[in-house]
């Protein structure tokens, strides 16, 4: 008996030590002046997310939903607390005005402060945080200027040629057999190939060449559902210290050993031959020389952007004439980051909106007719980036799709010093540091009363008169303030490109597969759908 006290009243003690650290972030919100959401120990506020009862798109329109009338509600996420802010002009204090309040995002993915870590996410542009991210915003943003884009679009519209002429020829093998196609497995392999010649400086052909290394590392890359992964997940989230202290990284150490010999090859062979080639790898070169200087965008016109686009803040505009000292490691994972973005996020947003132009056809349609008026204005010559960025309903159809099916569900900040929220009426509190922010952008997307009839497709809501109705700060696919996303305009133009030529060439149609409505896949993280995007494409006579 006294043999099993002396193991059992230790077990107690672990067990009460750890069940007070899983459960002590669960009453933050008590002496909070506003709603929150139930907590459980260690699953916090996300018990259905983390169990897989629904997607995290839907999550984020379900919590946003819960409290409507309040500017902002509180949850547990597994152990942090949340602020979700709903109201639009307490959004932009904390993306913009008071951005030096939530300079930072929410540590993740590995230490970026410790500068003998490993860990590639936690310097990449998204990792970085403080100094050492302005420093780096301000040394990459004129790699991301229209100017630069203009130069980039080229290899895009290669790439966007070859996926409509490999389809052109698999569809006349193959006579007037109807072919339905899975769009995500299409697009990822459009995004893989535009990223493998914009950011790493190298050929691939995804189509043809279907298990090319570059495309198999990419997915290997991807698969964030693998249990080792998920489990370096769970541990960053309940232990991050830890996790960092023992130089954890969320990515094998195969995976990225692959991509930074890449890297390390193409700008050896560069530096020995002397080539220069208009993508990342150039710019990042000669952003680590201090070569590139912001510009004034051209000079005989004003260029016309897309509304989604965002522009860039006085942080990325900030002089920075030596250029910052990058490491290799560094310049690894910005390549890196531009990979994970263009190989998932654009391949996402392609999908989903080649759904909707199957189940819209009056958009199809319509927008088939500003595509052949493009055409030929251009005398069937290839597509240029002063077409495409004039193409009006090409935009309205973009900027619609990303409001039904924003890729980044949902925005977070980290609270980096404490802050006084005061609506000079009656609700007064602090966020305090430490603690998390969250914009619920999927809920404000969705929500009628910003987006009348959210469930619907409608670019008009977007059109010349329309636009100007939109409330400030409720549309945020490419995010808000200095912390938004560098590459919306080379997103938008890779978007769009690939449309153009493949809208130009086939017709959507629906397949028996084709699930209306879309059902999301359960889980987090990621855009997934239950079962695919299936539509067939019809070549046009």
């Amino acid at each position: 008996m006294g043999i099993n006290l002396m193991v059992l009243v230790p077990l107690v003690g672990i067990f009460a030590v750890f069940y007070y650290y899983i459960t002590k972030a669960n009453k933050y919100f008590h002496d909070k002046p506003i709603p929150s959401m139930a907590a459980e120990p260690l699953f916090g506020s996300t018990r259905r997310l983390l169990m897989k009862q629904t997607s995290f798109h839907e999550f984020i329109i379900s919590i946003y939903n819960k409290y409507p009338l309040v500017k902002v509600f509180g949850m547990i996420d597994t152990m942090t607390p949340v602020f979700v802010v709903r109201d639009p002009e307490l959004i932009k204090r904390i993306g913009v005005k008071d951005f030096d309040h939530f300079v930072n995002h929410r540590p993740v993915f590995g230490d970026s402060e410790d500068p003998d870590s490993t860990s590639l996410f936690g310097k990449t542009l998204i990792g970085l945080n403080d100094q050492r991210w302005r420093d780096m915003r301000a040394t990459l943003s004129p790699a991301f200027t229209g100017s630069k884009m203009r130069h980039m679009f080229e290899l895009i519209v290669e790439c966007s040629t070859n996926m409509a002429k490999f389809y052109k020829s698999e569809l006349g093998k193959k006579g007037a057999v109807p072919q339905e196609y899975e769009m995500k497995d299409v697009f990822t392999r459009y995004a893989n190939d535009v990223i493998a010649t914009c950011a790493f400086g190298i050929k691939v052909d995804s189509l043809n060449d279907a298990d090319n290394d570059f495309y198999t590392n990419g997915k290997k890359l991807m698969a964030f559902n693998r249990a080792s992964v998920m489990l370096r997940m769970v541990g960053f989230r309940v232990m991050p210290k830890l996790m960092s202290r023992l130089n954890v990284d969320l990515f094998d150490s195969d995976d990225k050993h692959f991509f930074t010999e890449i890297i390390r090859d193409t700008v050896r062979t560069r530096n020995a031959q002397g080539i220069v080639r208009p993508d990342i790898i150039n710019l990042l070169t000669q952003a680590r020389k201090g070569a590139l200087k912001h510009q004034k965008e051209n000079n005989e016109r004003e260029e016309v952007k897309g509304f989604a686009t965002v522009e860039e803040s006085e942080v990325g505009r900030a002089p920075n004439s030596k250029g910052m000292h990058m490491t290799e490691l560094e310049m690894v994972a910005q390549c890196f980051i531009f990979f994970l973005a263009g190989f998932d996020t654009v391949s996402t947003c392609l999908t989903f909106l080649t759904h909707e132009l199957t189940v819209n056809r009056d958009v199809q349609d319509k927008l088939y007719e500003e595509i052949l008026e493009t055409n030929k204005s251009l005398g069937g010559a290839h597509l240029t980036y002063d077409a495409v960025q004039g193409m009006r309903y090409m935009d309205m159809v973009i900027s619609e799709a990303l409001r039904m099916w924003a890729p980044g569900p949902a925005l977070d900040r980290l609270c980096v010093r404490d802050y006084v929220v005061d609506d000079g009426e009656r609700l007064k509190f602090t966020i305090d540091k430490g603690t998390v922010v969250f914009i619920p952008v999927a809920g404000i997307h969705h929500d009628p009363q910003y987006y009348p009839n959210p469930s619907k497709f409608d670019p008009e809501r977007f059109n010349e008169e329309n636009r100007e109705k939109i409330v400030p700060n409720t549309y945020l696919p490419f995010g808000i303030g200095p912390r938004n996303c560098i590459g919306s305009r080379f997103a938008l133009m890779e978007v769009k490109a690939i449309i153009y030529y493949m809208l130009l060439e086939f017709s959507f149609e629906r397949t028996p597969n084709t699930q209306v409505p879309l059902r999301m896949g359960n889980g987090f993280p990621g855009m997934r759908t239950e079962k695919g995007v299936f539509v067939e494409f019809r070549p046009r006579k």
